[in-house]
């Protein structure tokens, strides 16, 4: 089966690039564990899938590839940073393709893409499962939610479910939580199309309910760019030296300069605040089966467009801002699966994050196999172009 893994892993024999012109002639001598578990399987390795660079990013674009195009429209980004993947997916050159998700990495491309984008419990791709709970996680994307499941079997670091039938949707309760009672900016149309299809999970006798979570939004935000910034740290030694850091892009630039000024103290607020998101998910997850948030706060834009400066109106503060919709995933470490919803009016895609409890992995990927059979999002395809 030909698969291409994302061009942050090393595959041997391949180019390993990183997004980086750092790396732009670099040949990886091994595979990495992940890559190994997928040739283990019988893979044809027929190429890497781009990213951004060192991954930082939701706009698939680097000095080495250039930029990745959606499969529904190649002038639009495909996002990132799994975009190659999902490119590949959507237009029918992969069958499944493997990604990782920090701040929506594997959920932000399948949107854009109209495919599947599942980002596991953290403790699934872990060799430390009851350690504590990463920001980032390796998983599988896939063109449905079953060549998605059978790609987290192959890949999963603990063992996962064998079997997966989609489950009785009647009286699953569902939180429905919009744009975070006005929180989030969100483009025109974005949760029509999510409350278009949640009518259809009611239809199929699921009970959504709007809700919202009892927290300081804003309290996240810090924790998240806290917690985000203190990573870049081991990447100061590109900063220091003049020759690399003249081709770092000026978001990587930004966000090693800020590792720099954080304080013991705000990681220690960073961390409380986590600890209280974790009991705020227990609560919220002890009312509701899923809680539902849109998958991005904008539809594809113009790939030429390093990342969206405004949104309806209201500014970006930050490289990252117009993601934020997606950390309230990745800081409970949950399982998140982004299921398409359809497409606007210019015909741009568009998704929504089905969240499950710490954990519930095989229920989240049950309830989109349940979800596949009463929408019909996934059985559209692109109209592919010559490439340019």
């Amino acid at each position: 089966m030909p698969h291409a893994v994302k061009d942050l892993l090393p595959v041997a024999g391949l180019r390993y690039t990183d997004g980086s012109p750092m790396y732009a002639d670099r040949i990886a001598e091994n595979d990495d564990p992940l890559v190994a578990r997928i040739r283990g399987e019988g893979a044809i390795f027929i190429g890497k899938t781009n990213t951004p660079e060192f991954g930082l990013g939701s706009q698939s674009y680097n000095p080495v590839f250039g930029a990745t195009g959606s499969a529904w429209n190649p002038q639009l980004t495909s996002g990132g940073s799994s975009g190659g993947a999902a490119s590949g997916l959507g237009t029918h050159m992969l069958p499944v393709a493997d990604g990782s998700d920090m701040m929506g990495s594997l959920r932000n491309p399948g949107a854009f893409n109209n495919v599947i984008g599942f980002r596991p419990s953290v403790s699934v791709m872990s060799n430390n499962p009851t350690g504590p709970r990463a920001l980032s996680t390796n998983g599988p994307m896939g063109r449905n939610t079953a060549d998605t499941i059978r790609l987290l079997q192959t890949i999963a670091v603990q063992p996962v479910a064998s079997d997966y039938s989609p489950m009785s949707l009647t009286n699953v309760k569902l939180g429905w939580m919009g744009n975070l009672d006005g929180y989030l900016a969100m483009e025109p149309g974005v949760l029509e199309l999510c409350e278009s299809s949640l009518a259809a999970v009611s239809s199929g006798g699921a009970n959504i309910e709007e809700t919202q979570p009892n927290f300081t939004l804003s309290d996240l935000w810090f924790c998240w760019t806290t917690l985000r910034h203190s990573g870049r740290a081991s990447m100061k030694s590109f900063y220091d030296n003049p020759e690399t850091r003249s081709q770092l892009k000026p978001e990587v630039v930004w966000e090693i300069e800020q590792s720099q000024i954080l304080t013991d103290s705000d990681r220690s607020n960073a961390n409380l605040i986590r600890a209280n998101w974790y009991s705020e998910l227990e609560r919220m997850f002890s009312q509701y089966d899923f809680l539902v948030l849109p998958t991005a706060q904008v539809f594809p834009y113009p790939k030429t467009t390093s990342w969206p400066r405004e949104i309806n109106g209201r500014s970006m503060d930050t490289y990252h801002r117009w993601m934020e919709v997606v950390i309230l995933g990745s800081l409970g470490g949950l399982p998140v699966i982004n299921v398409p919803v359809g497409f606007d009016a210019q015909g741009r895609p568009m998704g929504m994050q089905i969240m499950g409890a710490y954990g519930d992995d095989k229920k989240v990927l049950e309830f989109a196999l349940a979800y596949e059979q009463i929408t019909d999002h996934l059985q559209q395809r692109p109209q592919l172009v010559a490439a340019a």
